[in-house]
């Protein structure tokens, strides 16, 4: 079974030595597999992409925990994705590293990973984060039974890295304890949406035109094995003309008043 979905993802455009940032829902292909007579784990789910991947390729898996923006204390060591089983697997996996963003942290596996080791960015979406290391190394987005919203969080990236005028810089106070054990408090920031404004996050009308201009390869969410994969270059440009020419709203955001 692994080395049928690793034939799938690379019919979807993985291919050997990408890095590439996975986004999940796993819970329909994990019924295909109990239906082919195997025991479905979200371990199998990962090995078959480092198959697709090969021994130089390198996985991004999100463990994004929101925790922090609550003041909880984040522990690099052991707090849990909130990002779904195959993403807490990729967490647990040996040899994973952990970068250090208390709310956007990533595992990453694979032949770069030591690259990612003891990554602190300060902004969730910030230049030195791993989306920013995604688009200067021209990986790869892949999301996997998920519709825009509910997963490409690379657009807020771009937003960022565009100065989008919806959005602005807030920043995040609580414990964090790091990998030696260790608790102090720290601040942390992110770009958000302007609640005040009625800013709400709507990526679906970009996400046709990424479509219709062939730049996601693959299939939708609910056909085949519903995995898409995108160049991070090729969004970052389609989605940073969009707000530099003003056609954002309607496209990547809507008000809600």
């Amino acid at each position: 079974m692994v080395k049928r979905l690793a034939a799938a993802w690379n019919a979807a455009g993985v291919e050997p030595g990408d890095t590439l940032l996975l986004h999940t829902s796993a819970k329909r292909l994990l019924r295909t597999i109990l239906r082919e007579g195997i025991k479905p784990t979200p371990e199998l789910i990962i090995r078959s992409f480092l198959e697709a991947l090969g021994s130089q390729g390198t996985l991004l898996l999100p463990l994004f925990n929101f925790d922090f923006a609550a003041g909880k204390p984040f522990d690099i060591r052991s707090s849990p994705s909130q990002m779904g089983v195959v993403t807490e697997a990729g967490r647990l996996w040996p040899g994973a590293v952990r970068t250090g963003h208390p709310i956007y942290s990533f595992a990453v596996i694979g032949a770069d990973a030591p690259a990612f080791d003891q990554l602190e960015n300060f902004s969730g979406y910030g230049e030195d984060s791993p989306f920013g290391i995604l688009h200067r190394g021209n990986g790869k987005i892949a999301a996997l039974d998920l519709p825009d919203n509910g997963s490409m969080t690379y657009y807020h990236y771009v937003e960022e890295a565009s100065s989008a005028p919806y959005r602005y810089h807030k920043t995040f106070t609580a414990p964090y304890v790091d990998s030696f054990g260790d608790e102090q408090l720290r601040t942390f920031g992110l770009f958000v949406r302007d609640l005040e404004q009625g800013v709400v996050t709507d990526v679906e009308p970009m996400g046709m035109i990424l479509w219709d201009k062939g730049l996601y390869r693959g299939e939708r969410p609910g056909e085949g094995f519903g995995l898409r994969t995108i160049s991070a270059r090729a969004m970052y440009d389609e989605v940073r003309c969009v707000i530099e020419e003003g056609r954002a709203l309607g496209l990547l955001y809507a008000i809600d008043r």
